[in-house]
This record gives structure tokens, sequence and C-alpha cells, in this order.
């Protein structure tokens, strides 16, 4: 009912929109986390619980490695990301949690890629983690450098801690180092204030990432270098000082996980607890218009675009939902005009 009345007060479309091509790719998984694709359009995937990573191309799932991760509630295997400048034997960066001594930790590390993943390196290690907010997504700006979401590891002070990793956007260079260009000297830090930012992507030189609030209260925000996003001091308003979301979601919970961008710079965001996947349409930098493009998956936790497509991978054997046959599953829908 509230997401029926949010529709309404925005003057949005809420009708679900099927297209009659959508296509499963992979059945029974294991908690699909992320995708990152190859210039041949082939492409990885995650799996948080099992630590697995699976190469598909051509209907075939091939499993290409297996991530020493620990499994723990929301943390687990997670981020994947390719290097855009891959060839026959060149990089991929993954995002996983891992028990270091008696803390759960998450770290960054770069694997060689050729067929098989080998020869971890260690990029960024110790970031904070927890059974819940571990962030985790990677992806590669236009810029070159790899960007890392992580969560306040459910202690929120640290989000407003610039000394901590934890509740930030971090900016890399491919081999883990600080780039000169970053906002604060000699820090990893790109944004700060988060609590637990799930999905990254541009539209052109625009980054936008979405945001779990604490009980709703979720947001979209265009990430700048160096900005306060205000958790846990702000959540959703505007208040100076501090960078303000350009969608919040007062009155229903979505829990944003990934994000897509289309050519013409629609978001697509998918929704966890919302059970959706949701389109909007900006103009300016402004939300002018929002549809629920799906909502008959379940859990929806990872969402991207490529050449006409959405890839959406659902999440109901993640111990929220209700798993259904062949879940969790991989699809592909087309959203070409």
């Amino acid at each position: 009912m509230k997401a029926i009345l949010a529709c309404l007060l925005l003057l949005v479309a809420c009708v679900p929109m099927r297209a009659p091509n959508d296509e499963v790719l992979v059945t029974e998984l294991e908690v699909p986390w992320a995708v990152s694709f190859f210039p041949d359009d082939t492409f990885l995937v995650t799996e948080r619980n099992t630590g697995s990573v699976y190469h598909v191309r051509n209907g075939v799932v091939q499993n290409v490695g297996s991530v020493a991760s620990r499994w723990i509630s929301e943390g687990g295997l997670l981020g994947v990301a390719i290097d855009p400048e891959f060839n026959s034997n060149s990089f991929v960066y993954v995002y996983y949690t891992y028990q270091g001594g008696k803390q759960t930790l998450n770290r960054v590390s770069r694997f060689v890629y050729s067929g098989v993943l080998s020869d971890e390196k260690v990029l960024i290690d110790s970031i904070p983690g927890a059974q819940f907010h571990d962030g985790g997504r990677l992806a590669f700006g236009p810029d070159g450098f790899l960007y890392v979401t992580t969560g306040d590891a459910t202690e929120p002070s640290l989000a407003q801690d610039l000394a901590s990793m934890a509740g930030k956007i971090l900016r890399i260079n491919k081999d883990g180092s600080v780039p000169a260009s970053n906002p604060f000297p000699n820090s990893l830090v790109y944004s700060y204030g988060h609590r637990n930012p799930q999905g990254l992507v541009w539209h052109e030189s625009v980054l936008y990432a979405p945001e779990h609030g604490p009980s709703m209260m979720d947001e979209i925000n265009i990430i700048e270098p160096g900005q306060n996003y205000g958790w846990p001091l702000v959540t959703c308003d505007a208040h100076e000082g501090f960078s303000a979301p350009i969608r919040c979601f007062s009155d229903w919970t979505l829990a944003p996980a990934g994000i897509a961008a289309d050519n013409d710079g629609n978001l697509y965001v998918a929704g966890l607890r919302g059970s959706q996947v949701r389109k909007f349409v900006l103009n300016n930098g402004q939300i002018v218009n929002e549809s629920v493009v799906r909502d008959d998956l379940g859990r929806v936790r990872e969402v991207q675009y490529h050449k006409g497509n959405l890839y959406v991978s659902t999440s109901n054997r993640d111990g929220r939902g209700i798993p259904r046959p062949g879940d969790d599953k991989l699809i592909r829908m087309n959203v070409s005009s």
C-alpha cells in the first residue's frame, strides 16, 4: 500500500512492464551478487555464499575459481570488476569478506585471469566488516580508476571518520595505490558519510550510487569528490554541509542494491526488500519520472545494462526471501527502444 501511495504522490507509472523476450540465462545460483562484462560480451558472476566465480558464455556456465571468502549474513564474495583494458591474460578485481583473527573484515584483491583465476594480490586489506553493512560494489569509472563501496560495518560513527575505510566510496589506482587526484591527500577516500551503498554507475561523467537507509529512508545520490553524504548525522534530508540525495524513499523501503544506466541516462535500480527493478528518468540531474520495470521476481540484487539489455539477478536464497523454482536466477531483459 505504501509503495502504491508513493507512486500516486509522485505521479509516476507503477504498472510493471514485461518484455516479451526475457531470457533466463542461469538458474540454481547461490545468491549471485555481481556481474561484470568482458569485451567479447561474455561475463563473470560472483556467488556470495559459496565464494565461486562463474564465466557465462554462449549459454555455458563455467566455474573459473573460488575465493577464500567468509559468508556471514550480508558478507561473503561480493563485487567483481574486469579491467576495462582486459586482454587474454589480464586482471579481475573482487571484493570479499574474510576472517582476520577475531575480526570480520573485507578486502579488495586482484587476480590474473586466463580462463581461471590465479595469483591473488591483495590491494586493500582490513576494510571494517560485520555481519551486516559490508558494502561491496566494485566498478571502474570513465577516468580509469577503480571505485569501491564500503558499509559502516554496523558502527555508524565510522562513516564520518576519514581515517576509517568504513562507510565510504573509495577510489584507487589499478595497483591499489592512491590516485594523486583524490580529494584527501594520501587517502583512498573519495566520498564519505555512507551507510551501506551497494551500487555504482556513471552516465557520461556523473556518478550515481543508491544507499540503504535505516528502515526506509533509502537514497539515490550523485557522488562528488570529497563530499559528505551525512550518515549517521543526516538521513535523506538537505542540510548545510551535507550532500542531499536526488531521491529519498521516506515512506516505503526499496533496499536498493545494484544500479545501471542506459545510453539515454535513465537509471535502473535493483530493489531487495522492494522486490522490483525500478526505472528513473532524469532531466538535468533531477528525477522527473519513475516506474516499476519488474516486480514479479522476488528480491532483486544486481542490475547491469549492456547493449540494450538489463542483466538482473534474484536474491531469494539469501535468507530473507522465499525461493522459487530455479532460484536464484540471472535474467536478461531487453529494454532497448
